[in-house]
C-alpha cells in the first residue's frame, strides 16, 4: 500500500509531461503554419464568384442577393433554400444566388474577398431583362451578413440590407494562418481585428463564441476594423440572436444601431432580438419578408 502514492505522482508526472510536450509541439506547429503563410499575395480566382440568378418573366423584378456563412458554396442556391427562394419569387423577386468562396470558380477560403468582385456580379445580374437594377437588396447570414453590410457600406446602388447574425466588424480570413482579412477593397486588404495567441485556447476547445470576445477586447482594432454602416443608403435589419453560440451578434448589432443613431442615419434601421442560438434567426424569414416587402420599396422610388 505504501507504494501507491508514489506510483501515482510517477503515473501524474508522466501525464503532465506529455500533454506539455504536446502542446509545445502545437505552438511550434501553428507558429510554422503562421510563419509560412502568404500574406502578400492574392488568393487564386480572387475577384471571381459562382451565381445563379432565378427569376420569372413578366417584368422586371426587384433583386435580391442572397449571400450564404461560413460554410462556403452557394447556398442559396441549394436544395436545402429552395423553399425560401421560391417565397421569394412568390413575392414578385428576382433572387441571385451568389458563392463568393468555396465554389468551383471562386477562392477556396474565406480570404480577402473581393467586394469588388461580388459588387460586379451583382451589376451584371442587374442588366438581366428580368431585373429592375433600380431596386437591389442584399440578404446574408453570419459572414455573408458582414459581407453584405460592407457591399452596402460600399455601393449605393444597393437599397436594402438584411443582416441575419451579423458582425460588426471584419474578422479574419478562415484559413489556418488566420493572418489576413476576411475581405478586399479595391485588391487592398481591409482593416480587420486579428486572431491573437491568446484566443488560441478557446479555439482549440470549440468555443467560437469565446474566442471572438477575446480579440473583441482590442478596442483600437475594433475602431479601425468598424463596418461603416451609416453609410449604407437605404433601409437596414439586423436579426440577432440573444444566446449567439458562435459570435456575439446581438451585441454587434446593438453597436451598429448606436452607430447609425450616432450618425444620424436617415433610412429606417431595425434590430430583432430572437431567443435562441446562432440559428435560430432563420425561423424568422416571415419577419423579414415584412420589413423588405415594406421597406424596399419606399428605399427604391
Amino acid at each position: 500500500m505504501s507504494g501507491q502514492p508514489n506510483g501515482f505522482l510517477h503515473f501524474l508526472k508522466r501525464t503532465l509531461g506529455v500533454v506539455a510536450t504536446l502542446a509545445l509541439l502545437l505552438a511550434a506547429y501553428m507558429a510554422w503554419v503562421v510563419a509560412r503563410f502568404d500574406t502578400e499575395t492574392l488568393p487564386a480566382r480572387h475577384g471571381q464568384v459562382d451565381v445563379e440568378l432565378f427569376a420569372r418573366g413578366g417584368g422586371r423584378h426587384p433583386l435580391i442577393v442572397g449571400l450564404g456563412g461560413s460554410e462556403g458554396g452557394n447556398a442559396w442556391a441549394t436544395k436545402a433554400w429552395q423553399k425560401q427562394r421560391e417565397r421569394f419569387l412568390d413575392q414578385g423577386y428576382a433572387m441571385l444566388a451568389l458563392g463568393y468562396f468555396g465554389t468551383p470558380h471562386s477562392p477556396e477560403h474565406l480570404d480577402r474577398i473581393s467586394l469588388d468582385g461580388v459588387h460586379a456580379a451583382i451589376q451584371r445580374a442587374a442588366r438581366d431583362p428580368r431585373v429592375d437594377g433600380r431596386c437591389i437588396a442584399v440578404i446574408g447570414g453570419s459572414r455573408g451578413a458582414e459581407l453584405a453590410l460592407l457591399l452596402a457600406s460600399h455601393y449605393p446602388d444597393i437599397k436594402a440590407v438584411v443582416a441575419i447574425v451579423p458582425g460588426s466588424v471584419v474578422f479574419p480570413a478562415l484559413t489556418d494562418a488566420m493572418t489576413t482579412a476576411g475581405f478586399s477593397f479595391h485588391d487592398k486588404p481591409l482593416p480587420f481585428v486579428p486572431m491573437t495567441w491568446g484566443a488560441t485556447p478557446q479555439l482549440l476547445v470549440g468555443d467560437l463564441r469565446g474566442a471572438f470576445e477575446t480579440i473583441m477586447r482590442d478596442e483600437a482594432a475594433m475602431a479601425r476594423a468598424a463596418i461603416p454602416v451609416e453609410r449604407i443608403a437605404g433601409p437596414v435589419l439586423f436579426v440577432s440572436a440573444a444566446q449567439d453560440e458562435v459570435w456575439p451578434s446581438k451585441e454587434m448589432s446593438d453597436v451598429m444601431m448606436r452607430r447609425l443613431r450616432a450618425h444620424g442615419f436617415r433610412h429606417p434601421a431595425e434590430h430583432l432580438v430572437v431567443q435562441g442560438g446562432h440559428a435560430e434567426p432563420l425561423d424568422e424569414f416571415p419577419k423579414m419578408e415584412a420589413f423588405l416587402q415594406s421597406r424596399l420599396a419606399e428605399a427604391c422610388r
